[in-house]
C-alpha cells in the first residue's frame, strides 16, 4: 500500500526503527523500509556481520551510511544472523533501488517466530506508525 509517498507492503512486519520483516518458512527475511532508504538518500554502506550472531530484539547489531547519514540497525527479534545480502557489500545501492527484495538485508533465525507479533502488522497500524513518524521527522 502507498502513503504519502512510500510505498510499505502490508503483509510485511515492521519494526518500529524503520526495518521490515517478511517470514518464509522458519526464517525471517530483513530489510530498510521505503520510508528509510528515502530518508536516508543514496545507501552507500551496509554493514554485514558473521553468520551465527546473536540477536536481541532492540539491540543494536548492524549499521548502515548514506552520504548524509549513518544509521543503526536493530534486531527486530530475538535470533540468530544466518546470512546477510553479500551483494550489498560491492553494491550498497541495492536498498534505494528496490528495498523490499533485491535490497534485502539479512537472514534471521527467531528463538521464537511467536515474536514477530511484537511488530507493526495491518494496514491500519502501518497507516498509522508511519503517518506520526513521517510527521515527527517534518519537524526536524
Amino acid at each position: 500500500m502507498e502513503i504519502q509517498g512510500y510505498q510499505m507492503p502490508e503483509d510485511l512486519y515492521y519494526e518500529k526503527n524503520h526495518y521490515w520483516v517478511r517470514i518464509e518458512g522458519d526464517i525471517l527475511i530483513m530489510g530498510m523500509d521505503d520510508f528509510a532508504q528515502k530518508m536516508a538518500g543514496d545507501v552507500v554502506f551496509v554493514k554485514i556481520p558473521f553468520a551465527g550472531k546473536k540477536l536481541k530484539a532492540g539491540k543494536k547489531f548492524a549499521q548502515v551510511e548514506s552520504g548524509k547519514w549513518l544509521g543503526k540497525v536493530y534486531a527486530p527479534i530475538n535470533g540468530e544472523l544466518i546470512e546477510g545480502n553479500k551483494a550489498l557489500e560491492a553494491d550498497p545501492a541495492l536498498i534505494n533501488q528496490d528495498c523490499y527484495e533485491t535490497g534485502w538485508m539479512y537472514k534471521i533465525k527467531p528463538a521464537d517466530m511467536s515474536e514477530v507479533e511484537n511488530l507493526i502488522h495491518g494496514a491500519e497500524a502501518i497507516e498509522k506508525w508511519l503517518l506520526a513518524d513521517i510527521e515527527k521527522y517534518k519537524e526536524d
